[in-house]
């Protein structure tokens, strides 16, 4: 019974395989390895975008930082949601690697409103030379608090950030949680809304550690190139990292842990509602945010199901104090868990 984190989950044996393939024999380094044109051209082919520029990184925090900083002067800022993974959990990343370039924060919540956009936006560039100028808009889907930013509302918030010349940049940690919720493409989900470059997570839905990043407009591909090599974020042993995005894109296995984890999210939020708890988002994808009693936390946590994360203290004094828990199911989460963790309500 662990909901702490899909990062916490299996690699799936599919990928674990094609990991152990490629360790036969001799292979190029640096990214010149057989398997990563197999890789670029599954993602060209997924996402209709031919001449995509495709790379790959171990973490989501290269990914973004590495690809942010190719839109991002130092002297430009970034416009993001107040609890985005660029600002609660990358320790400036984005800023060192652009050289210096700050965050703007959204006003609002989980997800970003284009009216709130526009106006963080519009509030910026009005000091001339004293004042950070507007740069790239970064939305996560699916986002931080488990929110899904459905097509429409992608259409419009890269519609604001186009009346101003702005680049977007998607971080997807959860791309496939999203994609499977909204039972669209690729394309239509990224560079037909009018997304600039991609970083399309792995880890989080199976993979051992990879993530790529993808430039639906290749303009960018040899800076980011030079920028992942003084990085330090260019394998040497690359094989490792394209034989895991190989296996998790075969035959839609991306899909398929996606929409295992995505299920089994929907089973435990639907014994959490009959159960009596709150919900502090609205479950959409593979995150669930509640909050129920203090006495309930306590007799999970004695009963082994001590991996989820809450806020407040176990211990205290009223039993009956709601205190909030972020469950998050991984590809590996079966019925039976989620049904154990439900028993003990």
């Amino acid at each position: 019974m662990i909901f702490a984190s899909d990062n916490a989950g299996p690699v799936h044996p599919q990928i674990m395989e094609r990991v152990i393939a490629a360790n036969d024999g001799y292979a190029m380094s640096y990214g010149a390895d057989p398997i990563m044109d197999e890789v670029r051209q599954a993602i060209r082919t997924q996402f209709e975008a031919p001449e995509a520029a495709v790379y790959l990184v171990a973490t989501g925090t290269a990914a973004n930082a590495l690809s942010l900083a190719c839109y991002a002067q130092p002297w430009q800022t970034v416009f993001c949601s107040p609890v985005a993974h660029i600002q609660e959990d990358e320790c400036n990343a984005p800023e060192f690697y652009s050289g210096g370039a700050k965050l703007t924060l959204v006003p609002g919540g989980d997800t970003m409103t284009p009216a709130a956009l526009r106006g963080a936006i519009a509030a910026q560039e009005v000091r001339g030379v004293h004042g950070p100028q507007r740069g790239p808009v970064s939305i996560t889907q699916a986002s931080e608090r488990g929110g899904v930013y459905d097509l429409r509302t992608l259409k419009d918030l890269t519609a604001v950030a186009k009346d101003y010349d702005l680049p977007v940049h998607m971080d997807g940690a959860r791309f496939a949680n999203a994609l499977v919720a909204l039972g669209c493409t690729p394309a239509e989900m990224t560079w037909r809304a009018g997304v600039d470059v991609l970083c399309l997570g792995g880890t989080k839905n199976g993979c051992m550690g990879v993530e790529a990043v993808v430039f639906f407009d290749p303009d960018k591909a040899w800076q980011f190139e030079l920028r992942r090599k003084r990085a330090a974020h260019l394998f040497s042993k690359h094989r490792y990292l394209s034989a895991q995005m190989a296996g998790y894109l075969e035959n839609g296995l991306w899909l398929g842990l996606a929409e295992q984890a995505n299920d089994a999210a929907a089973r435990l939020a639907a014994g959490l509602r009959d159960a009596g708890a709150d919900f502090l988002h609205e479950p959409q994808a593979n995150m669930i945010f509640a909050s129920f009693p203090r006495a309930t936390h306590q007799r999970l946590h004695e009963a082994g199901a001590k991996y989820y994360i809450w806020e407040g203290t176990l211990d205290g004094t009223d039993p009956d104090e709601t205190l909030a828990a972020r469950l998050v199911c991984d590809w590996s989460c079966t019925p039976a868990q989620v049904d154990q963790f439900l028993s003990l309500f």
